[in-house]
């Protein structure tokens, strides 16, 4: 476990920097410019992603459960996944009615998503992955919004065009996630 909450303070405090620490980000793009602070905070990144990865590996094979979730809701995450799936191509595709809407896509997506997850996998190792992502998502979902009442902005208005192609890949990543990369990256097996 311990490798899991590791990762997750080397992958979640670098996304959290923004929302916590603004001035301190300014003072860093400034001290190593934005290729700089890109890199830094993209090599941070991937270290705290592989040690959440591998962590939530070893977790998860503990059987410390807090839960066991009835059926019902390991079928409402598909839903909660399908969900998410749209959105994270909202954050994709430019200029579509899902942005305009919600304004944050991308933090929505890890909202949804860690919360279907989070009713769906009542071991230890999964309250605290899903957990931490889900409180992460609601702080920084908050913090965005408040930043743009501040400055005012606003997304460019959706065309359906590009809402057609959002939902299509959306779809599309979902039906990936569902039938193949979930078994084969995660090793559980969703549908058939």
């Amino acid at each position: 476990m311990i490798w899991l909450v590791l990762g997750l303070l080397v992958f979640l405090l670098p996304h959290s920097v923004r929302a916590l620490a603004p001035a301190r980000r300014e003072a860093w793009i400034a001290q190593w410019g934005l290729n700089g602070w890109k890199l830094r905070y993209t090599v941070v990144s991937l270290i705290g992603l592989a040690l959440v990865i591998w962590g939530y590996g070893q977790a998860r094979t503990s059987g410390i459960f807090i839960w066991v979730p009835p059926m019902g809701l390991k079928h409402a995450n598909s839903l909660f996944t399908l969900v998410a799936m749209l959105l994270l191509a909202a954050s994709i595709v430019p200029k579509n009615h899902i942005t305009a809407a919600v304004r944050h896509p991308l933090t929505l997506t890890v909202k949804v998503w860690a919360f279907g997850h989070l009713l769906a996998v009542g071991s230890l190792a999964g309250v605290v992955l899903f957990g931490s992502f889900l409180v992460w998502s609601i702080l920084v979902f908050k913090s965005a919004r408040q930043r743009d009442q501040a400055t005012g902005a606003n997304p460019p208005a959706g065309r359906w065009p590009n809402t057609l192609i959002t939902m299509a890949l959306g779809l599309g990543l979902w039906a990936l996630v569902a039938f193949w990369a979930h078994k084969a990256l995660i090793g559980v097996r969703l549908f058939g």
